[in-house]
């Protein structure tokens, strides 16, 4: 048994654990990294935000070619797929990523440990690799591990029939009738993939609708989008269970049944705290099983931090890279920032739906006095020459003050449109700020902008 020490110690190798790990490096501290996969990345880069966003993105080509190109003025003919290119295709990218990955922690000089870490006191772990375990002793340790997802206890995953996003990322074939049991970003995102793909989808929901966070009116319309794709959305749908090739839900007292040669479960993600030894570091978890943490992330135990997924808060990789940035600046006796309240989350559907802050609806459950803005990408001349007209934009301004609460869009390139929104939020700027501020002409973002003039219906081009 060898032994190690360290000025500090992240376990978990994902956006919170090895952003952490970097910017500790970049500081002067002397960091470890363990983790218990052979790669890099954690979940988000191996099996994934970047695979799903991989295959999202050739099956959206694939789409194109099949349903678009020819209104294009594009010939193509016969459109055929090559299943094992396409997820060879996905698997290139995570490996270029993760590889990179490994070419950075070098340069930082990060020392990479593989191995299944569990603490033996405060101050020390024990990491278990395939050929020794390592004794790991360090002044501070982060707690990255992230999260896994949540099996339904009578429908357990067998990792065949009933899957997780992990599975349903590298089917070796296109399920001829796959049910997506949760309607949040995993389901809707892995839904459409297999949909363009050939597969007849259905998504069955709990709730009254589908990415329920959302304002209605923007739902109400995604869900027409997704249903015109071919998506079967079923919401207000209790699933009960899994036999014989069907699922089977109930509404409103009646019995529901879905065929299915594949279901996708995809109902959430429950933070990963197994087996590592907690109770021995003296930390402790809140009745959610997530680590318990004060307003810089520090545990119960002084020199334990914890991050991301496993801590209270949306279970978001760029969130993780927040937190691990100003945890590493914290230990290093520096000041570091996090503003929880300014976390984008996006779904990458096709269009995609992205959101910040207060929603009109929730604006106006809190009794806040709020002005909205909106503007339909039908009336922005880049949407309508890239073909993506679908949605709009939503700003959402205090009534009083003008001061940006939310923002919600509904359209192509969404996820990169909302981080202007995320930007003006930061400084409290207001909707005046944004529509007065000049954009590049035609873009699609000068759809952000009308729609914060659109808040004091200023709009230039809108109705």
């Amino acid at each position: 048994m060898s032994e190690q020490s360290f000025d500090l110690v992240i376990i978990g190798a994902g956006p919170g654990g090895y952003v952490c790990a970097f910017r500790a490096a970049q500081l002067g501290l002397k960091v470890a990294l363990v983790d218990k996969r052979a790669t890099l990345g954690g979940t988000c880069l191996n099996v994934g935000c970047i695979p799903s966003k991989a295959l999202l993105h050739s099956s959206e080509h694939f789409a194109f070619a099949k349903t678009h190109a020819a209104a294009h003025g594009i010939k193509i003919g016969s459109v055929d797929l090559d299943l094992p290119t396409f997820l060879k295709r996905k698997d290139e990218v995570v490996a270029k990523n993760v590889g990179g990955l490994a070419l950075l922690a070098k340069a930082r000089k990060v020392a990479v440990l593989t191995g299944e870490a569990s603490f033996t006191s405060p101050t020390s772990l024990s990491v278990k690799g395939e050929k020794e375990t390592t004794t790991v002793t360090a002044k501070n340790f982060v707690i990255a591990t992230g999260s896994a997802p949540v099996e339904l206890p009578f429908m357990k995953f067998d990792g065949k029939t009933v899957v997780s996003s992990d599975q349903a990322i590298a089917f070796d074939a296109v399920p001829k009738k796959l049910v997506v049991v949760g309607g949040g970003a995993i389901g809707l995102e892995l839904g459409s993939v297999w949909g363009r793909l050939g597969a007849d989808v259905t998504v069955v929901e709990f709730l009254p609708k589908i990415i329920a966070t959302y304002d209605d009116d923007i739902v109400r319309n995604f869900t027409r989008i997704l249903v015109k794709q071919g998506l079967k959305i079923e919401t207000g749908a209790k699933v009960t269970g899994f036999a014989k090739g069907v699922l089977t839900a109930e509404r409103e007292g009646k019995v529901l049944e879905f065929p299915a040669d594949k279901v996708l479960v995809a109902v959430g993600r429950r933070p990963y705290t197994d087996n590592l030894g907690l109770d021995k570091a003296g930390v402790e978890l809140d009745e959610k099983k997530r680590v318990k943490v004060d307003n810089h992330l520090r545990t119960s135990a002084k020199n334990i931090w914890a991050i991301g997924d496993v801590v209270a808060g949306p279970m978001l990789a760029h969130k993780a890279e927040e937190d691990g940035v100003a945890v590493a600046e914290w230990i290093a006796g520096k000041h570091g920032h996090v503003n929880w309240d300014l976390v984008p989350a996006i779904v990458y559907t096709h269009p995609e739906v992205a959101s910040v802050g207060l929603g009109e609806d929730a604006a106006k459950a809190k009794g806040l006095a709020v002005n909205v803005g909106k503007f339909n990408f039908a009336a922005n001349g880049r949407a309508i020459a890239a073909d993506a007209t679908d949605g709009y934009v939503k700003i959402v301004a205090d009534a009083k003050t003008d001061k940006i609460l939310g923002a919600q869009i509904l359209g192509a390139n969404a996820g990169e449109l909302i981080s202007e929104v995320v930007t003006h939020m930061e400084y409290g700027g207001s909707a005046e700020d944004l529509g007065r501020t000049i954009h590049a002409h035609p873009t699609m973002s000068e759809a952000i902008k009308e729609a914060g003039l659109a808040v004091s219906k200023s709009a230039i081009h809108g109705m």
